[in-house]
């Protein structure tokens, strides 16, 4: 982890920012280097920095990721006005322990054979780099500003912006 004292603080900022956002989107990179990205329901956010996913051990994601393990996660909060983007490296893995811990019956949807399918499979992200935006979210914060930055041509606050590396 990175020597900045406030990386710690950060980073807890970050993990608070999402663990309440039900879906991600996750970004990878196919066989003909284009950017794919499509939805993700994150089963853990770890404090130490890595993210758990469910995914189909032989999809097409996890053979990009194996192709090049950078990825990116996309979070969006707009009724928080919190908006996260995270960097990182990704790891497909059959873990039946790190399985049994994180699996909930909603999974079946996905797994109709549940949790001993060989085709269950676990992303593991190591975030390297993050930014968050936490904009204030209050109406009146949001008039107040607009009509300080007409009336002084500053402007306005638009929140908290912070890059973290890992």
């Amino acid at each position: 982890m990175n020597n900045d004292p406030n990386t710690k603080q950060h980073l807890g900022k970050l993990i608070d920012m999402i663990k309440d956002i039900k879906v991600a989107m996750l970004t990878t990179m196919d066989e003909d280097n284009c950017l794919r990205s499509r939805p993700m329901r994150a089963m853990e956010v770890k404090p130490d920095g890595h993210i758990w996913f469910f995914t189909g051990y032989h999809s097409g994601k996890s053979h990009e990721i194996q192709q090049d393990a950078h990825v990116n996660l996309s979070y969006s909060d707009p009724d928080n006005e919190n908006y996260v983007s995270i960097s990182g490296k990704a790891q497909v893995l059959r873990d039946q322990q790190k399985i049994d811990e994180l699996w909930n019956p909603a999974m079946k949807t996905w797994f109709p054979k549940g949790k001993e399918d060989p085709n269950v499979g676990l992303l593991k992200i190591t975030i390297d780099k993050a930014e968050y935006w936490d904009a204030p979210n209050s109406v009146m914060v949001h008039l107040y500003g607009m009509v300080k930055a007409a009336l002084t041509g500053e402007r306005p606050d638009a929140g908290e912006n912070k890059k973290i590396n890992l």
